[in-house]
């Protein structure tokens, strides 16, 4: 199964029995299967496709996302029908009011980041000696965070030591990146430098996984433990993705070391840094090879996530003998 990108001017996307049918001035220039498609991207505002395509890929369980033309903004996320166990987001909802429970969650992702994180910080340091000082100091200051977490008492501490944590990490990766990058920390919304145009495109490539591997549990992505819960935010896939954030920065790192991306891939736009479409091709290509490990971890994550709930909601559940009847 694979992602398809659609991100070409002038597409035109069609159904066609069991496959999408592609279409470039009329004329049909490919065909895709259906059953070889997990996930859709589809990027900017030139495909075409009617509401006709976007039901057969909902009913064949195939997310579709949405990004704007510049930039890594997500407009919109279709998802396929529901997972019917009305067991686990009970227990869900139930757990999202508990604040032990969602302290020990929250504990438990920000130990597996900074480890994370202190495990690229080390690969940095063998193989960037030139910038050892600036990444030890880094490493030493997230060490010091990391071993407050564990006796953290709150979770709103636990998140003022989640930003000391993500200083001292960006911090000590600015001296990874060429200085003609710009990368001077993380910024967003919208990013204002190469760097952080590509970590705010994996994050949200990451974010849309954790969605799908929430829905297709059974959860509710919008119901978080650690990100409490909000408007218009999948929360619990925010809680989800902060084990992998620093896989996409090790791989965004790996991406401008090996030239693969350059600065002549981006542009400035009303104050933003765009990857090119030159440099997007290149981005998804890697991106879909690199993403097999943490799409792996979230559907089993979130399936562990979905049984130890199941078991918690299954006595809120009505006995069928006990319906009533209309």
């Amino acid at each position: 199964m694979a992602t398809l990108y659609l991100d070409r001017s002038q597409l035109e996307i069609r159904a066609d029995s069991a496959a999408l049918a592609l279409y470039e001035g009329g004329e049909r220039c490919g065909n895709v299967p259906l059953r070889l498609i997990e996930r859709v991207v589809i990027q900017g505002s030139q495909t075409r496709l009617d509401s006709g395509v976007l039901i057969k890929l909902a009913e064949a369980g195939i997310a579709t996302l949405l990004l704007s033309t510049r930039g890594s903004r997500r407009v919109a996320l279709v998802l396929g029908p529901a997972h019917q166990d009305a067991a686990v987001r009970l227990a869900q909802a139930h757990r999202v009011m508990d604040p032990a429970w969602c302290l020990a969650w929250a504990r438990e992702l920000m130990v597996y980041k900074l480890q994370r994180q202190q495990r690229l910080l080390r690969q940095a340091m063998m193989e960037r000696p030139d910038a050892r000082k600036a990444i030890g100091d880094g490493f030493a200051s997230l060490a010091a965070v990391a071993a407050l977490i564990p006796a953290c008492p709150m979770v709103a501490s636990l998140r003022g030591l989640e930003g000391a944590a993500a200083r001292a990490h960006f911090g000590a990766l600015t001296a990874l990146f060429a200085p003609e990058l710009g990368f001077m920390g993380r910024n967003r919304r919208p990013p204002r430098d190469p760097v952080n145009a590509c970590l705010s495109l994996a994050y949200t490539m990451l974010h849309f996984d954790a969605v799908r591997a929430a829905h297709a549990a059974g959860l509710d992505p919008l119901l978080g433990f650690y990100h409490r819960p909000a408007f218009g935010r999948e929360s619990l896939a925010c809680d989800l993705i902060e084990v992998l954030r620093p896989h996409a920065d090790a791989w965004v790192w790996q991406q401008f070391r090996s030239h693969n991306l350059r600065a002549e891939h981006f542009s400035q736009h009303n104050g933003a840094c765009v990857l090119g479409k030159a440099g997007r091709e290149h981005f998804y290509s890697a991106w879909e090879k690199s993403a097999k490990l943490p799409r792996r971890w979230l559907r089993a994550r979130c399936a562990r996530l979905a049984r130890n709930l199941r078991t918690d909601g299954s006595t809120w559940i009505a006995s069928p003998d006990n319906d009533e009847e209309f």
